[in-house]
C-alpha cells in the first residue's frame, strides 16, 4: 500500500477506509495526521466508512502511518488508495458526511476512558461530577444511534443543542472531543432526575434503586446487605438466579473474589463485561446461592463511578470497599426497560427510587457476561460493549437474515464478508420479548441497509422465530438446531469442513422429529450426518422435566428397575408417587439431551430437585467440583451411542457425598466424550472437532474436553466470539444458508 503511494508523491490520493471508523475519533485522528505531514485535502464520513483525500510531498508517509496510530475504538478492515487529479490545496479540513447506501458500521458502546474519568473528578474541569461526560474514545454509540452515517443528527443527542464551550471543543482539531457526536456538559447536556448524594444515601440505607444505564435500566442495592438482596429477590420474583455485582475499582475485586491476571484484564477492557470469578463468600449469601462463582463488573458509565465514589466517601466502611448489586431491570424476565415512563410504571413496585435522565436509549443492550476458560475469553451473554462488532466470514456471502431459536435469542444479518450478530435478546416467551425480537430485526436491517434474499430459521415449526420467518414472505431455509450450533463454530473459525462436531445442549428438534441434545455429527458444507448420540432417557412430563430435575432422576431410577424408590427418594414432590406408573406407560417421550443428563445427576445427588431458572441444577452441580475424577468403567460406546448408565448407577447410590458425586460426574463425562470423539475420528479420519451447545458454558466440562481432545491428537474448536449456547445459533443458521445459496449458484455480494 505504501509502495503504491510512493510513486504518487506530490499527487493527490483518495483513500477509502472501511471498518469501525465512525464515531471513534477517526476523522480528528486523520486531521491530526494530515496536519503533521503538512498535507492538503479533506476527510469525511460516507456510506462506506471514511473517505480521505490528501495532497502533498509526504502523502505516502501518511498512507503508511494511517493504520498504525488509529484511535483505541477504531477497527480498520480495508484501506484502498487511488490517485485523483491534483487541486493544489494546502489546507486540510473535515467535511460534512456524505449520504448513500450504507456499508459501514456503528461501533459498540465503550466504558468511560481514563481521561474523561480524570475530568469527572477534577474540580477545575467543566465536566466535574457530570454523569454524561464522554469523548471520541468512550461513551454511548450503538445504544443511541438511529442510523448511519453516525452523526449527532442521527442519534438521540440531536435534541441537545451544544453550548458555546461544547461547540468550540467539537470544532477544535486539537480537542479530544473534536467531532465527538455525544459531547455534552452540565450547561447543555442530559440531566439526572436525582442528585448523586441522594442516590448514594438511598443505597447506603438499604433501598433498592433503579438507574438508567447505557443500554437500559438497572436495579442496584448494597451487595453486603442480605436483607436488601432478599427484598430485591422478592420484589423482582427472582428466587435463586445469581445477581451480578459492581465494585469501584480493580483493586476492590480482591476483597470479594479470587481472580487471575486474565480475568482482571478482561474486567478492565472497554466493553466492561461482567466477568465470572471464584467467590470469597464475603458478600450477602443471597447474591449467588449455592454457586462458587460470582459475576463482577467495574463501572461502565460516569454515573456508576460517581455513585460508588459517593458511597466510598460519604458512607465509608471500616475495612471493606463498597460493592453493589447491578442487575437488569427486566420484570418477570421480560426485556430490559429503556423508556422513562415505562420504567416509572413497571418498576414502581420494585425500586424505592427510580433515577432516570433525558437522553433516550434507542437500542436496548443488556450487560455482556463472560468468563476466562483455559486462558481464553468465553461469552455467556454477548451484548453491550461488543455489539454490533461483526464476525468476519471466510468469504463474501449474499445478504441473509437468520432468526435464531427460542431461548437466549439473537438474530444475524450478513453483509459481504461480515456477519452482524445482534445483542442478546433473551427468551421469546413473552409478548414484550417477541416485540424486542422484531425491533432488533428491523433496526439491524435498517442500520446495515440490507435487504435479505433469504431468511434462515430453526427446524422446529412452533418456534416464535420460525413463525416470524414464515410471515416475512421471503424465501426460507430451515436449519437443524445442532447443525446450526456446529456451523456457528465453523463460521467463526473459517473452517469449511469436513469436521466432527460434539454438540451438548438442552433441546433441539432433530431431523427425525425427536428430542435431540447430545449429538456427535459429521458436518461438511450444507450437509450433516448424525454419527451418534447420548443414550436416550425417558422424559416424564415432557417439557416439565426440564424445569423439575427430580423427574429425570426418577427416569434414571426407573431405568435401573428401581421405580419403587422414586416415591420415597423424592417424597417432597407431590407427583412422585405416581411417576413410576407414568414411566411404565407406552409413548413416554425420550431425549438424548446432555442438559437433562446434568439435571438427573444433580437431582440424584440431592442438589436441585426443582429449578427456578434455566441451568440452575447444572450450575449448582458444577459449583461443588474441586478436582474432577474419572470413573474408568463409567461409560460405554456401542454403535455410536454413548451411555453413561454405569456412572449414573454410581450416582444413584444412597448416601453418596454430593461433592464426590459432582467431581465423578464431570470428570467421567469429559473423559467419555473424548473417547467417543476419538473413536469417530479414527474411524472417519477427521481430526478437527467443533465443540458447541449450552453445556459448554460449564468451564470444567469445556476445558476437560478441550484438553482431552488435544492430548488425543485432535484439533478442538470452541466458540470464542459468541456464546456456545443458543446465542450463537443464528450465526450458524446464516452460514448454512449462505452455503446452500452458494450451491444454488448465487454469488456473494461485496
Amino acid at each position: 500500500m505504501g509502495g503504491e503511494a510512493t510513486a504518487l508523491d506530490r499527487r493527490r490520493l483518495r483513500l477509502h477506509v472501511r471498518g469501525a471508523v465512525q464515531g471513534v475519533g477517526f476523522r480528528p485522528y486523520v486531521y491530526g495526521l494530515a496536519t503533521r505531514y503538512r498535507l492538503g485535502g479533506f476527510v469525511a464520513n460516507d456510506s462506506h466508512g471514511v473517505v480521505i483525500e490528501v495532497e502533498g510531498e509526504r502523502a505516502s508517509d501518511f498512507v503508511a502511518a494511517l493504520p498504525l496510530e488509529k484511535p483505541p475504538l477504531a477497527r480498520i478492515d480495508e484501506i484502498s488508495v487511488q490517485p485523483v487529479g491534483a487541486m493544489a490545496s494546502e489546507q486540510f479540513c473535515i467535511r460534512a458526511s456524505e449520504q448513500g447506501r450504507v456499508s459501514t458500521r456503528i461501533v459498540a458502546d465503550a466504558a468511560t476512558c481514563p481521561k474523561c474519568l480524570g475530568e469527572l473528578f477534577d474540580p477545575a474541569s467543566r465536566f466535574y461530577r457530570y454523569p454524561f461526560v464522554n469523548c471520541t474514545h468512550c461513551g454511548p454509540r450503538y445504544t443511541i444511534a438511529e442510523r448511519l452515517p453516525y452523526d449527532r443528527a442521527t442519534t438521540s443527542m440531536k435534541r441537545f443543542a451544544m453550548c458555546k464551550a461544547c461547540a468550540s471543543d467539537y470544532a477544535d482539531p486539537g480537542s479530544r472531543r473534536f467531532h465527538a457526536e455525544a459531547i455534552a456538559c452540565p450547561q447543555c447536556g442530559p440531566r439526572l432526575s436525582y442528585g448523586i448524594e441522594d442516590i448514594a444515601a438511598a443505597i447506603a440505607t438499604g433501598a433498592i434503586v433503579a438507574i438508567k444505564g447505557l443500554g437500559g435500566f438497572q436495579l442496584v442495592c448494597d451487595a453486603r446487605d442480605e436483607a436488601a438482596v432478599q427484598r430485591l429477590r422478592q420484589r423482582k420474583q427472582r428466587d435463586q438466579k445469581p445477581f451480578a455485582v459492581m465494585v469501584g475499582s480493580v483493586d476492590a475485586v480482591a476483597d470479594i473474589a479470587t481472580a487471575d491476571a486474565a480475568e482482571l484484564a478482561l474486567l478492565e477492557t472497554s466493553p466492561r463485561p461482567i466477568v465470572l470469578m471464584t467467590s470469597r463468600g464475603r458478600l450477602a449469601p443471597g447474591i449467588a446461592p449455592e454457586l462458587s462463582r460470582i459475576g463482577i463488573a467495574l463501572p461502565v458509565t460516569p454515573l456508576h463511578h460517581l455513585i460508588l465514589a459517593a458511597l466510598d466517601s460519604a458512607h465509608k466502611r471500616a475495612a471493606e470497599s463498597w460493592a453493589i448489586v447491578a442487575t437488569s431491570a427486566n420484570p418477570g424476565g421480560e426485556p430490559l426497560l429503556i423508556d422513562n415512563r415505562e420504567a416509572e410504571l413497571r418498576l414502581a413496585g420494585i425500586a424505592d427510587l427510580i433515577v432516570s435522565h433525558d437522553r433516550d436509549i434507542v437500542t436496548r443492550a443488556d450487560d455482556s457476561v463472560a468468563a476466562v476458560v483455559a486462558g481464553r475469553t468465553q461469552f455467556i451473554r454477548r451484548a453491550r460493549g461488543y455489539v454490533p462488532e461483526p464476525v468476519r466470514l471466510a468469504r463474501s456471502v449474499p445478504p441473509i437474515l437468520a432468526v435464531g431459536g427460542a431461548l437466549k435469542s439473537t438474530v444475524t444479518v450478513t453483509r459481504g464478508n461480515e456477519a452482524f450478530v445482534s445483542q442478546h435478546i433473551g427468551d421469546l416467551d413473552t409478548a414484550e420479548g417477541v416485540r424486542f425480537f422484531e425491533e432488533t430485526v428491523e433496526h439491524l436491517l435498517s442500520t446495515l441497509d440490507v435487504e435479505p434474499v433469504v431468511v434462515a430459521h430453526d427446524l422446529h415449526p412452533n418456534m416464535v422465530s420460525t413463525r416470524f420467518a414464515e410471515a416475512s414472505r421471503r424465501p426460507l431455509i430451515s436449519v437443524q438446531h445442532h447443525h446450526a450450533h456446529a456451523a456457528s463454530v465453523m463460521a467463526e473459525h473459517g473452517v469449511a469442513g469436513p469436521v466432527l462436531a460434539l454438540v451438548l445442549d438442552g433441546f433441539g428438534q432433530g431431523s427425525d422429529g425427536g428430542n435431540w441434545g447430545g449429538e456427535l455429527l459429521l458436518c461438511e458444507s450444507v450437509q450433516f450426518r448424525r454419527l451418534g448420540h447420548l443414550a436416550p432417557m425417558k422424559l416424564p412430563g415432557g417439557d416439565r422435566a426440564a424445569r423439575e430435575p427430580w423427574r429425570m432422576a426418577a427416569s434414571v431410577l426407573h431405568g435401573f428397575r428401581r421405580g419403587d424408590a422414586i416415591a420415597t427418594r423424592f417424597a417432597r414432590q407431590p407427583q412422585a408417587a405416581g411417576l413410576c406408573a407414568m414411566l411404565e406407560q407406552p409413548g413416554v417421550p425420550v431425549t438424548t439431551s446432555a442438559g437433562r443428563l446434568f439435571d438427573a445427576a444433580a437431582a440424584l445427588l440431592g442438589l436441585c430437585p426443582v429449578q427456578s431458572y434455566e441451568g440452575e441444577a447444572a450450575m449448582k452441580l458444577e459449583a461443588r467440583v474441586r478436582t474432577p475424577r474419572i470413573m474408568s468403567d463409567g461409560w460405554m460406546v456401542e454403535h455410536g451411542v454413548l451411555s453413561l448408565f454405569p456412572l449414573l448407577a454410581r450416582l444413584a447410590a444412597e448416601g453418596l457425598d454430593p461433592v464426590a458425586g459432582a467431581e465423578l460426574f464431570h470428570g467421567t463425562l469429559a473423559a467419555a466424550c473424548v473417547d467417543w470423539i476419538g473413536r469417530a475420528a479414527r474411524e472417519i479420519g477427521i481430526t478437527t472437532v467443533a465443540l458447541s451447545g449450552g453445556c459448554f458454558l460449564n468451564a470444567i466440562l469445556s476445558s476437560g474436553i478441550e484438553r482431552g481432545c488435544i492430548a488425543a491428537g485432535l484439533s478442538p474448536l470452541l466458540p470464542r466470539q459468541l456464546p456456545p449456547n443458543d446465542g450463537g445459533l443464528s450465526l450458524g443458521q446464516a452460514w448454512i444458508a449462505a452455503l446452500q445459496l452458494e450451491q444454488q449458484g448465487l454469488e456473494g455480494t461485496a
